[in-house]
């Protein structure tokens, strides 16, 4: 039978006089007396006759029982214990059996661990010591008391002893880690144990007890743990016993086959932590690669230094042992008259660092023009180390580099399993990595692969996470495009985001627009190198007048009929708008109704049969069109009415129509499969009086949403959904 450990204020007593025993009886809760921290209270008679409520005055510690018994002699009272004290001894008398022996257990485990305490706290011989440590560990292993405390606290008294004596030997180390294994399988060791372990880790990384002991002590940490905030040193460890793999002869092969155990056989990982405990324990160390940069960030110039230009070397703080250098005015003037020969790196030194700067002209006139601007730099502006600084190459010390290389390469590892990718990509979204290690040549080159995998999933909630959380701030699709401080090929990994993301449900006005004004000139460039992506892109930008230059238009046809490809899609284009001019040409009927079970290439092929420019009321009710007819819907100039009822039209649907059907009055969207995500984006569309979004996933949040940013709403029907 299992028991519960007794806690302080379980057991409180009152003395009852007996002929010849003192009895303890446990009365109601009204004459309860809480126990003295570590201490039992004990009736005692010759205390009685001064108490009139027949409590104890004095507690008796667990340190002075002498021995504990179960009474077993004929006719002795029910359910008591015996108490052997210096003076006499005391019998405790419990409501029941089961009571009794949850007491007597308790009891034992309190003495024996006083014991153990006392023995271990003052070692001589250290054969002595491992014999009483494996005694404690069988002692708690057996014992049938149920608490955290039991294999805790034989812990708790390992871990001091290892960290009051340093002057153990590896083989006593190890000694008492295969002493204590057992009681690890199922408990986290303490933090001083932690930091025990993790110092066995550097000093003997090849010792077996690293494979065999810490391995399921990490894989329980990493499927178990919730929050490495609140316990560090656990995360520590399982940062070095990783790192102590890789120094194995194998090296990557072994931490790729414990990350595959973790993960486990089946395509679904069973333990919802370990991917982001794993994710956490890389970004720390990766953060640790770069430490010494980071805390020289207090004499690095400011944001708004690095913009506006340097402050003069007066007005630095002196001598810290990394620093940023920056030019004085006088001295750029200078170096504006040197030719590019001339020019030699500058490079600074640390024990852990070096930083090479190579300064470039033309990087100056491009600061310079920015100087008086005191908003704030988004991520790509902080990586310009200074006015005259265009590229800034990190070296960092052998062992951060082995480091850094390792757990570069487990993200790479995670990246390769289906199930984890998604959760993956949420957690870098944020990019939760320092600037030095953004600007470091070979952390962004490795991490690109993962950025490429992220590039290549057809599932939306993966590749859209290569876009900024929010406005204003740059994602991995600013940093690996060309101009961003992780780009490093002519564009193909860029040319690979746009594809998948004009694939999926960007392919809007406003992504376009974005591409127009910041990234015009890299996709020209690679739309002029046969990229059809790229080609498909100018393409739009035409067909959706993104571009209001003559020149820049004329340029992007010179462009696109410089290849085969763009010459086709061209012409491709300028037959669509023939066709455009000719749909959207006055005349044709008011009202139009598709027939049930109607497909996209249906709308498509009735739609260029002839002229609806006069059309105003279109549905497509019951029909089996999907969000690719929006392509379609989006050149009707007069539509105001448009039933979709039990189609297929989705999100990516949505955001189209409410970037081009502004003047759209009636919108049916009952029983189909949009979600807040695109109902979101009708708010742009301003005329809109009547919405029914019946039986769709609508959320009472988004739906008040609408009511606020439309106007023009009178009648909506939400029936059927959570703002109902």
């Amino acid at each position: 039978m299992r028991y519960k450990l007794l806690q302080e204020g379980d057991i409180q007593v009152c003395v009852i006089r007996h002929p010849r025993t003192f009895l303890s009886k446990i009365l109601t809760s009204k004459f309860l007396r809480r126990w003295e921290p570590h201490h039992l209270t004990l009736a005692d008679n010759s205390v009685a006759s001064a108490t009139p409520t027949g409590y104890m005055e004095n507690s008796i510690s667990y340190s002075a029982i002498e021995d504990v018994q179960l009474l077993s002699w004929e006719n002795a009272p029910k359910y008591c214990l015996q108490l052997t004290i210096p003076g006499g001894t005391v019998l405790l008398q419990a409501a029941n059996s089961y009571l009794r022996d949850q007491w007597f257990h308790s009891l034992q485990w309190k003495k024996k661990i006083y014991k153990y305490k006392k023995v271990l706290s003052n070692p001589s011989r250290w054969e002595v010591v491992l014999k009483e440590i494996r005694t404690l560990v069988d002692m708690a292993l057996t014992s049938p008391l149920q608490d955290d405390s039991i294999h805790q606290a034989p812990l708790e008294i390992v871990s001091r002893l290892l960290s009051e004596n340093n002057n153990l030997t590896t083989q006593d180390h190890e000694s008492i880690i295969v002493a204590i294994a057992p009681l690890l399988e199922n408990n986290h060791p303490p933090p001083d144990l932690c930091e025990f372990f993790c110092k066995h880790c550097r000093e003997r990384p090849r010792s077996m007890v690293v494979i065999e002991v810490f391995t399921p002590v990490v894989q329980r940490i990493l499927k178990h743990n919730m929050d490495f905030g609140k316990c560090p040193r656990l995360r520590l460890f399982t940062q070095e016993y990783i790192l102590s793999l890789n120094e194995l002869n194998a090296g990557m092969e072994v931490v790729k086959k414990f990350i595959h155990s973790m993960h486990g056989p089946t395509g679904q990982c069973p333990h919802p932590r370990v991917l982001p405990n794993l994710v956490a324990v890389c970004l720390a160390a990766i953060y640790s690669c770069y430490e010494e940069f980071i805390n020289s960030r207090d004499n690095s110039p400011s944001l708004k230094e690095i913009r506006n230009g340097c402050q003069q070397p007066c007005d630095r703080k002196p001598n810290l042992p990394l620093r940023l250098l920056h030019t004085s005015p006088d001295l750029v003037s200078q170096e504006a008259t040197l030719t590019e020969s001339r020019l030699k790196p500058v490079i600074v030194t640390s024990n852990e660092i070096h930083v090479e700067v190579e300064r470039n002209n033309t990087a100056n006139q491009k600061m310079t023009a920015s100087v008086g601007n005191d908003s704030e730099p988004n991520l790509i502006d902080c990586l310009m180390v200074s006015p005259t600084c265009s590229t800034m190459s990190i070296e960092l010390s052998a062992q951060a580099d082995r480091i850094l290389g390792c757990y570069v390469e487990i993200l790479k590892m995670l990246s390769d399993y289906d199930d984890w990718r998604p959760a993956l990509a949420s957690l870098l979204q944020p990019i939760p990595f320092p600037k030095e290690a953004l600007a470091h040549e070979k952390f962004t080159k490795e991490l690109k692969y993962v950025i490429q995998r992220f590039a290549e999933d057809p599932r939306q909630e993966v590749h859209s996470c290569l876009l900024s959380v929010r406005a204003g701030k740059d994602g991995w699709f600013q940093l690996y495009s060309p101009g961003g401080v992780a780009c490093d090929d002519d564009g193909e990994l860029f040319a690979s985001m746009v594809h998948i993301l004009m694939g999926s449900c960007y392919k809007t006005k406003k992504f376009l627009l974005s591409l127009a004004e910041n990234k015009l000139g890299p996709c020209m460039l690679l739309a002029l190198r046969g990229n059809q992506t790229m080609v498909e892109i100018l393409c739009l930008m035409l067909e959706y007048n993104i571009i209001d230059n003559n020149d820049t238009q004329l340029q992007i046809i010179s462009t696109l009929e410089s290849t085969d490809v763009g010459k086709r899609m061209y012409e491709q284009l300028c037959e669509r708008q023939r066709e455009l001019k000719e749909l959207q040409r006055k005349g044709g009927p008011t009202r139009l109704t598709l027939p049930s079970k109607s497909t996209d290439a249906d709308l498509a092929r009735l739609l260029s049969s002839g002229s609806f420019g006069n059309l105003e009321n279109l549905s497509l009710a019951f029909t089996n069109v999907t969000s690719a007819c929006a392509e379609h819907l989006i050149k009707l100039p007069s539509l105001k009415q448009l039933n979709l009822w039990s189609t297929q039209f989705g999100d990516a649907g949505l955001r189209l129509l409410s970037e081009h059907l502004t003047m759209l009055q009636v919108l049916n969207l009952c029983e189909t499969p949009v979600t807040d995500a695109g109902l979101l984006a009708l708010s742009s569309m301003k005329s809109l009086c009547s919405l029914n979004m019946n039986s769709t996933k609508l959320s009472a949040d988004t739906y008040e949403d609408l009511k606020a940013k439309l106007p023009n709403l009178k009648e909506v029907d939400v029936r059927y959904t959570e703002a109902w």
